[in-house]
């Protein structure tokens, strides 16, 4: 009865408001109708929108994944095909790990040990900087992968034939090194070999910059490929602010005697000069202007700088005026030498082979200062605003400021002398690393110009500002008599601070891959006559030095 009256109602209200019955029925059954399917399509479109919504992932940064993606970039840039550098370390990856630790000699386990990661990716980043030799390498056979044993022997700094054919042997130059490959390849002997055999390489400085030059004989290589009816293939390479430049020649039976250059261009005569070095008369360098822009380098004391050294290199002076020889003798004529004698010998002296205590001083004394000249000329590159003439100028300085102390070498122990150092450089006014800056640009500046002076007073104050492993230098000096009178005795003292700093722990600055170096000289010293002189009280004023700094 109420559900009658509710629809009896409801029917009535409807038919209020509308004129036609059937009209009003339809239109009602098609609104309730239209209501459920609306009502249905809006719960379906929430429905799929919850459905659709992405879900939002929070992705955080793994470290391991970056470094095996680095790792995967090394390995395709050396040719070890990795795949896609997504940092998984896959089958491929891991393959391609394989390769490359078989290429340098690792054991092939397809997992790189820390030692071999860093190695990779740090050549990686070597090699995007570019340069020559990664250029040159890339016309190789081998591409850019050639250099990778060539860095891992100069890191070592051992003495062995690189895979691919670009090797860099015994520290020569990436040309020379690139040449002995070359001959090696159309030789029966190998690279080391060829290196071994008297009279197949000879240095000396030809165009008179103080860097040591090659020639290459090829005649001894025993290649028929090399030598024609009766003259074979010589090779000079003459060094330049850019690198070695090749000369090629045919000849039989030449030495360095028979060449001269003029920066990277050599000529040959008939026959041997007089000296395998023709020194130009130097010319006096004006005075420094201050570097616009924020100057790096010091005022100097102008009124007692002196010109620069005017000892000849070609050797006849040292007869002609045989008092002031310890001052006009020429290292880099006697390194010439002592390369000739290291190559005849079939190399550098040992511990195990040490016949001549001398001799292998010297070897050790003319790599040093190689040493010093190639750590100095890159310390040069970061100085900014400077010419060398500039550079060699103020380093002139050196003379009259260290005068005092170069002059007591010969009476005064090395303890003493250090003491006088320290004094010295505490009253400079200077800080330590400018001084260390500088004294190593201007043992470069020294030994580059043949001035022992310069050279000397550097390696003083090396000595001096804590740098103790440089007194092997001075140790040198007195028992080869450059830049000082001759004196083993002397000498025994400034060898003993050395080696004592380097069995300490100190690092070592001179051929730091080989630590067999201190024993050898231990023993090579000890073979000259022992004795140091009583020590005799000095004083010290602190005097201006030039100053350089690389910052």
């Amino acid at each position: 009865m109420f559900s009658k009256s509710l629809k009896t109602t409801l029917a009535a209200s409807v038919l209020a408001t509308s004129g036609a019955a059937p009209a009003v029925a339809d239109n009602l059954g098609a609104a309730l109708v239209g209501s459920i399917i609306g009502g249905v399509i809006v719960n379906e479109a929430h429905k799929n929108r919850a459905r659709k919504q992405p879900v939002t992932r929070k992705r955080t940064y793994s470290p391991a994944r970056a470094q095996n993606r680095e790792t995967q970039t090394a390995l395709n840039y050396f040719g070890f095909p990795a795949g896609s550098p997504d940092g998984v370390m896959g089958r491929k990856s891991r393959a391609a790990v394989a390769q490359y630790q078989g290429y340098m000699g690792f054991p092939a386990t397809g997992q790189l040990t820390q030692y071999e990661r860093d190695f990779l990716v740090s050549s990686y980043s070597r090699a995007q900087i570019g340069g020559p030799q990664v250029i040159k390498a890339m016309q190789g056979p081998n591409g850019v992968r050639g250099l990778l044993p060539v860095w891992r022997d100069e890191a070592t700094g051992t003495r062995s034939a690189s895979a691919g054919g670009y090797g860099s042997y015994g520290g020569l130059p990436f040309e020379v090194s690139e040449a002995v490959d070359e001959i090696a390849a159309s030789a029966d002997p190998s690279a080391e070999q060829l290196l071994q055999r008297s009279g197949f390489m000879q240095l000396a400085d030809l165009n008179g910059d103080g860097k040591n030059d090659y020639m290459i004989d090829t005649s001894v290589s025993g290649s028929s490929f090399w030598c024609g009816a009766s003259h074979c293939s010589v090779m000079v390479f003459a060094s330049t602010p850019q690198g070695y430049q090749r000369n090629d020649f045919m000849a039989r039976g030449v030495t360095t005697a028979n060449f001269s250059c003029h920066q990277g261009v050599c000529r040959m005569s008939d026959e041997p000069t007089t000296g395998t070095v023709q020194a130009t008369a130097p010319t006096p360098v004006p005075t420094p202007a201050p570097a616009p822009g924020g100057t790096v380098l010091a005022s100097a004391p102008q009124a007692t700088a002196p010109a620069p050294a005017t000892g000849g290199l070609a050797g006849i002076q040292l007869f002609q005026q045989p008092v002031p020889a310890a001052n006009t003798a020429s290292l880099t004529s006697h390194c010439s030498k002592v390369s000739l004698l290291t190559s005849s010998n079939g190399g550098y002296m040992t511990v195990s082979n040490l016949r001549d205590p001398e001799l292998a001083l010297g070897e050790q004394f003319c790599l040093t200062r190689s040493y010093a000249i190639n750590s100095g000329e890159a310390l040069v590159a970061k100085v900014q605003g400077v010419s060398q003439a500039q550079v060699d100028s103020q380093c002139d300085a050196f003379g009259p400021v260290v005068q005092p102390y170069l002059a007591k070498l010969g009476s005064t122990g090395s303890d003493a002398l250090v003491s006088d150092l320290q004094k010295f450089v505490l009253q400079s006014n200077m800080s330590i690393e400018q001084l260390s800056n500088t004294a190593g640009i201007c043992l470069f500046s020294g030994y580059r110009r043949d001035n022992m002076e310069v050279a000397l007073g550097a390696a003083l104050i090396m000595v001096g500002v804590g740098q103790r492993p440089y007194a092997e230098l001075i140790g040198h000096h007195l028992a080869q008599g450059f830049g000082v009178a001759k004196s083993p005795e002397q000498a025994q003292g400034w060898y003993q601070t050395a080696i004592a700093a380097l069995e300490a722990g100190a690092d070592p600055v001179f051929a730091p891959g080989q630590p067999e170096r201190v024993g050898l000289i231990k023993a090579a010293s000890a073979g000259l006559t022992g004795g140091l002189a009583q020590p005799v009280p000095a004083s010290s004023t602190a005097a201006a030095l030039p100053s350089f700094s690389t910052d």
